[in-house]
């Protein structure tokens, strides 16, 4: 059982509320110390640690920015070294995905035009890290989830042109830019703050890939919440109209996303399956089976 009063300064804590939002294995906690500020603790197991030294690492290279987010106060061990805890600045608001819909849709643009431009922000860190198998190791791995997609009991109608779409397009990730990416910069993970301003939270996916990879979840996630939203997210990054380059690669990592998701449902359940099989018809529909590139809610 996790011994809270073992992080250093807890004595300090006047109130402590488990968080259970979200989809990360971290055990998350609201705290409000003594002097009243407000707190996200999140605390893992030590055999992550290095994965969470890295996310650690991600928060501070962006803590150099002013847009609302997440800052580290904290960072160490626990019970006797069987846990990891993180101790960031709260980001306070609503989550936007559950509060979107009250605004208009031109407030709804807006906010995409600030998520997109922060996001910018964060892809202009330079990478000094040595990433020059990035491309080779992609590939795999795409290939991979297809190759168990297609063997597992769970394909689905249309499928076989998503496929063909995804390996007659791999070669498009050849010399891509690579950036820091916050890993999971969606809807789902933006709160709409007091300042009526987007906060950005939740780097525990944080890698290093293609700019272009943070994107899919548009269609993932913002296109089902608000497309007003969605368009102009991908409009603020780029400051107008995207490339065909962009949209030729945003579609392979939404075509393969849409075909692994459904097996990455599984454990989840039926319900789950049924969600990702009913997302997967909708980028068919989006694409027209990919015979565009660009999306029918932006061309």
């Amino acid at each position: 059982m996790l011994k809270l009063t073992e992080i250093p300064n807890s004595e300090r804590w006047r109130k402590i509320e488990h968080v259970h939002k979200g989809w990360s294995n971290d055990e998350k906690y609201f705290v409000v110390d003594e002097q009243g500020n407000r707190l996200l603790l999140r605390i893992a197991e030590a055999r992550v640690k290095n994965s969470k030294q890295a996310e650690l690492e991600m928060i501070r290279l962006c803590n150099q920015f002013t847009f609302p987010m997440s800052r580290v106060i904290d960072f160490g061990t626990c019970q006797n070294e069987d846990y990891v805890y993180m101790l960031l600045t709260w980001v306070d608001g609503a989550p936007l995905e559950d509060c979107i819909h009250s605004l208009s849709e031109t407030k709804q643009y807006e906010l995409g035009i600030e998520a997109g431009s922060y996001l910018k922000q964060i892809h202009s860190l330079p990478v000094t890290k040595d990433v020059s198998d990035w491309e080779k190791k992609m590939q795999q791995k795409i290939m991979k989830r297809i190759e168990e997609y297609v063997y597992s009991p769970y394909t689905v109608e249309g499928d076989a042109v998503v496929v063909d779409f995804v390996t007659e397009h791999l070669h498009l990730l050849k010399g891509v830019r690579k950036v820091y990416q916050h890993g999971d910069f969606h809807i789902g993970n933006l709160v709409y703050t007091v300042d009526r301003k987007i906060g950005v939270i939740d780097f525990n996916r944080c890698d290093i890939g293609d700019y272009v990879e943070e994107f899919y979840k548009v269609q993932q996630f913002d296109r089902e919440v608000s497309i007003p939203f969605a368009r102009g997210k991908i409009d603020g990054y780029f400051g107008g109209t995207p490339t065909l380059a962009f949209w030729q690669r945003q579609a392979l990592y939404v075509a393969y996303a849409s075909l692994y998701s459904i097996l990455w449902s599984v454990p989840f359940g039926e319900k789950s399956v049924a969600e990702m099989v009913d997302r997967f018809q909708l980028v068919r529909k989006d694409y027209q089976d990919f015979q565009t590139v660009i999306p029918l809610w932006y061309a």
